[in-house]
This record gives structure tokens, sequence and C-alpha cells, in this order.
């Protein structure tokens, strides 16, 4: 007989589908328990349920409260009704004012854990059905009236949109157009003039394939690719903050990039390397050198506090930049702003962000010696032969609470390693390690989800980021945001199509990059259409190519390579260019050095530019080159007269301009038209017309006189470095048509 003041209970209990028939032992003294201690607060029979939190009887139990789960069938450990009844548990403490006995806290666990995982409240997660979580599905390429236009499959599904529209696509682009449109997009570099003349005379039927096929294959484009997914990285070759202390050897980060990206591994091996390394290949240096990735974030190491309570605190916001990157980059969800709550508007708890923390949990930042080099109190005895990584520090990592708020002084519950339960059809399976184990085995298992060809988000995200930066735009506008407040791909089928071609080459980047540039969509012209505009002002539906200004480092690059002066030197080290004296007092540590003139060494790439947090340089950062401080995702392409002003004036575009001039008249002599028509030609890759020619000259003749009255020693080479500026200038060099 149950004892009279039970009977209510059990009377609900049947009163539930999912209580059970007949309450056994451990649940009736479980409730007993609850009645006696919790029932005032949280029992609606009683007339209060605090906290949303009912538990009268195991139905409402199972479904929780306000705070989520109150119980977790099966896993007491991680049941928040015990985490709060616990002596030195989370908060608020419960009851309120007492302490529950040892020996009910164990008989509530005991119960917990003979409930079946099954006998969980089913719960739907309010958007899960949004695109971006479904299974990438096989696209039927369409049917198109236009079938002539169609050189790719990807053409049909742009040309299907269009014609739906009543919208014809514009004109190919002329030869010229689309040579320097390909480089400068693949190598970051505009085509020499002998490329050019090349291509030009190419009348073969592979003449643009060629093209595509010898750009790939140039060391340039993993320097122009590599580029972008520092982007995302946030790589820097200093912490930040106020020291902004110097990483000696994050530059090894940068180089892994740019080979990898040339070697085109395949994008599987790429994600597991930067996420677990240590893990997949503990011997192999590049692998390590990989991890870098989860330390190229902001840092304060010798500024965070002292005690141990400021030690954690900084911990767990480095995590964060980590887990925020890595949901970002691979997966294009912005899992970091569930660290407090749960995401406002995608289907991811608050316990799926610490789940994913708890993955994490037991890694730690290592300086780990190169292969030969010796080691001094744990780290390299040379500070400039290591490799800085985000490793393991145990296989048992300690248990990871949610914490309420996200504040590191309020635990709740004890979470397992897990992906957000939005995936559910593509669970990730985490394991006890082995004894023998020097890690846990978590982030393996991460990466593993994270490059399954199953995953519903990885393929579509990496499509969606090549295919942005060959239109200015991607499929979803949005490419940091998957998520339900992102925007809608403009051409779904045709994003699963992509994300089925990466899969079907292996995880290789190349022949989709080739299938793109050589499509119908990317030839066409950027020439302006009002019917069309009217219809599509956005260019969404991609009637026309888009007209690009160049990025910060091909603006760069570009001048050194149009001057001559670039040095194809590649990896090691940051260089520092010269930056304005007056602007250096801005960073007080790690000082950049003065240079009073420039030379080969610092010509080099602006991908190899050192990356200082506290002293951004100057002509990229005007350029929208990113802070670093978070992912980029996308840049922006501002048009600001400042620009215009700093190439106008700045040292380092006088020089180039002067060894541009200079090197034209050297190599074409005194006939002026020939030199102004090879200037045109290396600068914009375009012949001039010859009004362009009538009026350079005219220009040259007016500067010279200009410079003579100045009492100039060189007035006429004066006048043809002005005319070079004047090319640099240029919205045709600026902008890619």
């Amino acid at each position: 007989m149950f004892p009279c003041r039970l009977l209510p209970v059990v009377a609900l209990l049947f009163a539930f589908p999912c209580a059970a028939a007949e309450p056994t032992p451990l649940e009736a003294k479980a409730f007993e328990i609850l009645e006696a201690n919790c029932f005032a607060c949280h029992a609606s029979e009683q007339g209060k349920v605090k906290g949303g939190l009912d538990l009268g009887n195991r139905a409402n139990v199972l479904k929780g409260g306000a705070s989520g789960d109150a119980v977790v069938p099966g896993k007491s450990k991680e049941s928040l009704l015990l985490q709060l009844l616990a002596k030195d548990g989370g908060t608020p403490h419960m009851p309120p004012k007492d302490q529950l006995a040892e020996a009910d806290i164990a008989a509530l666990a005991k119960w917990i854990d003979s409930l079946p995982a099954g006998n969980a409240a089913e719960k739907k997660l309010a958007g899960a059905d949004h695109w971006a979580f479904q299974k990438v599905k096989p696209a039927a390429v369409p049917e198109v009236k236009g079938k002539e236009w169609v050189r790719h499959p990807i053409d049909a599904f742009i040309l299907a949109k269009l014609e739906a529209k009543n919208l014809s696509p514009a004109a190919a682009s002329d030869k010229p157009t689309w040579i320097r449109r390909v480089t400068f997009d693949i190598t970051g570099l505009p085509p020499t003039p002998e490329e050019l003349k090349a291509f030009l005379a190419d009348d073969s039927k592979d003449a643009f394939e060629k093209v595509a096929d010898r750009l790939l294959a140039s060391p340039a484009y993993g320097e122009r690719w590599g580029r972008h997914w520092l982007d995302l990285a946030r790589y820097a070759d200093t912490g930040g903050f106020h020291n902004d202390l110097p990483r000696p050897n994050a530059w090894r980060y940068r180089d892994y990039v740019i080979q990898n990206f040339n070697d085109d591994k395949p994008f599987a091996e790429f994600v597991r390397e930067q996420l677990a390394g240590d893990e997949f290949a503990p011997d192999r240096e590049s692998a390590l050198i990989a991890t870098g990735f989860g330390r190229n974030g902001p840092s304060n190491d010798d500024n965070m506090g002292k005690t141990p309570k400021d030690l954690e605190r900084y911990r767990l916001d480095e995590l964060d930049g980590v887990l925020s990157t890595t949901f970002t980059t691979f997966l294009g969800l912005t899992l970091g702003c569930a660290r407090c709550h749960d995401h406002k508007y995608d289907p991811i708890l608050q316990k799926d962000y610490y789940r994913v923390l708890a993955i994490f949990n037991g890694t730690a930042k290592k300086e780990i010696p190169l292969a030969g080099e010796e080691l001094e109190k744990g780290k390299p005895k040379n500070p400039d032969r290591g490799i800085m990584a985000l490793v393991d520090a145990t296989a048992k990592p300690k248990a990871t609470h949610l914490l309420w708020r996200g504040d590191a002084n309020n635990p709740g519950p004890i979470v397992e390693p897990g992906v957000p339960a939005v995936f559910a059809s593509t669970e990730a399976k985490f394991v006890e390690p082995p004894k023998d184990a020097k890690g846990s085995g978590r982030r393996k298992v991460l990466a593993d989800w994270i490059a399954s060809p199953e995953n519903p988000l990885t393929y579509r995200v990496l499509a969606n980021r090549l295919w942005q930066h060959h239109f200015g735009r991607g499929i979803v506008a949005t490419s940091g945001n998957f998520g339900r407040s992102g925007a809608m791909p403009s051409h779904p089928e045709l994003l699963d199509y992509l994300a089925g071609r990466i899969v079907a080459e292996g995880g290789k980047l190349k022949p989709l990059h080739k299938a793109i540039v050589l499509s119908a969509t990317y030839r066409q012209s950027s020439n302006h259409d009002a019917k069309a505009a009217e219809v599509d002002p956005e260019n969404t539906l991609l009637w026309r190519q888009n007209k690009r200004r160049l990025e910060a480092e091909a603006v760069r690059d570009g001048i050194l390579a149009i001057a001559g002066t670039l040095n194809p030197k590649v990896g090691g080290p940051g260089v520092k260019p010269r930056i304005r004296p007056d602007l250096l007092p801005t960073s007080q540590r790690n000082k950049w050095p003065v240079i009073a003139e420039e030379g080969p060494e610092q010509w080099r790439r602006s991908v190899y530019i050192y990356s200082k947090r506290q002293l951004l340089f100057p002509l990229m950062e005007l350029f929208d080159a990113p802070t670093t401080t978070d992912v980029c995702d996308r840049r922006t392409a501002s048009v600001v007269p400042t620009q215009a002003l700093l190439l106008m004036n700045d040292e380092f575009v006088a020089d180039q301009a002067k060894r541009f001039a200079a090197k034209m008249r050297k190599g074409y002599g005194p006939d002026a038209k020939a030199v102004v028509e090879a200037m045109y030609l290396r600068a914009i890759g375009k012949a001039p017309t010859a009004d362009r020619v009538k009026d350079a000259l005219a220009f040259l003749d007016s500067q010279t006189a200009v410079h003579q009255s100045a009492g100039k020693k060189d007035p006429v080479g004066e006048a043809w470095m002005d005319f070079a500026n004047v090319l640099l200038n240029c919205n045709e060099f600026i902008f890619v048509d």
C-alpha cells in the first residue's frame, strides 16, 4: 500500500499516456520525495508552477520548464533537477532554504537512471524544417528554351530562372575582358600583356580552357584563395588587445592554407586537420600546424586576471571564439548566439552550445617544437621554431556544465559532448577513448561529422563561398548565416547541384572553379539592361556579370605586377612594408619598423604582409581588408574619396608609378605613342583608342611644361610618372568588368 499522501500523485501518474501502468518502487519513492520538498512551488494541483516546472507527475516532469529539461531519462548526471538539488550544485539552489538529504538525492538519481530514453517528452524544434537543415538532394538539370546559350549545366539553372521572368542573359564579354576577370579571380593578379596577346591569337576551341588550367595550376591561385580562407579563420600575426603580443609562428598556418589550396587537398581532409590534426595525425607537423585554426583569434594572455575565476572566464571566452568560428566557417551557422540562451532564430538550444563546448573543453593552447628543436620549460627553446597549436591536453576532459546566462559563476546541468539536436539524422557518436589514448577523440568525431557528405550544410556553404568570390554575391547572400535570419537561396537547386559536384570530385575545388569560369553565366558582360534592371535591380538572377571593385590585396599586388616589381617569393614570416612614420606611434607595443625606402623584400604579395591587430596596414584597411577580430565571410566593397586620395598621394603608389613609367620607356624607346599604348595594355588589359592616345600625349606635354616651370631636374620623367599614376588610379584598373 502507498501512503495516503501519495494517492494524488499515483492517480496523476495513471492519468497520462506516458506514465507507467504501475509505478515502480523507485518511482513511488521519487514522488514521495518531490511531494515533500517541491510540490509547494512546483505542482499544479497545489496551484503553483514556478519557472514553468510542474513536478506533480511524470509527464510534466519530462516536459521540463522555462529553463529547459529538468530530467534527462537514463542520465541523472545531466539532469538539471539533480544539479539544483546538490549541495554544491547550480544556481538557484533547491529547495531554496534547505538541503535535501544525500539519501533522497540518490533515490531520485536511481529513478531518473531507470527511465528509458524513449520516455523523454517529444519536443519539436521550431524551424527544424528550414531548408538548410535538410539533406542535399540530387538536382535535376532544368529544361530551358535557349539551349544554344548553355555551355554547362550551371547555365541551365540560371537560364531557367531568367526565362521564368522573361529575361535574357547579357551578351558574352570580349576576350580581353574575360581573361582580365578570370586572372584576377583565380590569382589576384592582372594578366600580362604576353598572356593577353597569346589568348587573343588562340582561335582553338579550348582556348578558354587552357587559360583556366594555367591559372589554376599557378602558385598564385593558393595565395589568392588562401587569403579568402584566412578571412574566415581570423588569421593574424599578433594577439591584439593592449599588448598585441607577437605570434612568431602564426605564419606557418597561413602557409599551410596556401599550400593546401594549391595542392587541391580534398576538403574533408582540410577540415579534419584544422579541427583535430593532432588526433588524426599526431606525428605529422603539417597536421599540427593546421590546428592553428583554433589559435588565430585575438588573445590577451598576459592581461586577463590571475584568480581561478578570471582564468576560467577567459578560457571560456577564447573557446567561444573557436566554437563560433568553427560553425560559421564550416557550417554557416551562428552557434555563438546560443551561449546565453536558446538561439532567437534558429533551432539551436543553449544546451547545444554547451554540448559543442564539451567537445573542445579538454583542449589547450600549446607551442610545439619543430622536428629537431629543443624544449625549454615545455616550450620551443627557439620561440621562432615552433608550431602554434590547439590540441587535447587530456583524454578525460572535465565535466562541462551549461552556464545560465553564459555566466561561469552560474553553472547548470552537466552536458555530454554532441552536435546540435536539429541534426539528429546525422548525429555524431561520441564514445569513451581507449585507456591508453592521449586525447579524448571528441574533435575527431566532430571533424568527421562536419566533413561527411551526409552533413546538410558543409558542402552547400563551401559551394556558396566559391560562387560568391566569382560573382561578388553568393547564391545565399549571407554566406556566414544559412539560418532562418539569413537570406534565402536565389537558386536552391543550383546550390545543391554545386555541393554535389564538390562531393563527386572527392572534395577537390579546382574542378568546380573551372566549371564556373568556363560557363556562359560567368562569361557574360557586365553591360546594363534597363528592362532587366527593372525586373531584377539587384541582379540576383544573374542576367549579367557583376562589375566588382578589386579587393585590397589585388589593388596593391596589381600595382606591383604592373610596375614589374612584384617579388614572387612564397611563404615565411610576414613582411613589414613602409608605413608613414606619423602613424606608427598609434601602436605602442610590438612596434612597426621605420622604413626609409622599400625594396624587393617589401614588394611581396600582400597575403604575406605581417598582420598586426593593433596597427592595420593603411592601404589594406582603406580598401576594406578585415580587422581579423571576427570571421569575415564577405568583405565590404566601399567606394569613398579617401581611396582615390591615397592612391594619388601615397609614397608606395608614386614609387611604383615611377618604376612603371621607367620600365615602359626603356622597353619601347623614344616613341611616345608606343609607350602610351604599352602602358595602357599593361595597366588595364586593353589597347587604348586613338582618342585616348591623343589625350595621353597632350597630358604628357602639359605636365612636362608644368614640371619645367617648377624647375624639376627631369620634367619629362616626372610627366611620365604622372601619367603612370593616372593609370593606376583609373576605374578601369580598380574595377573588374
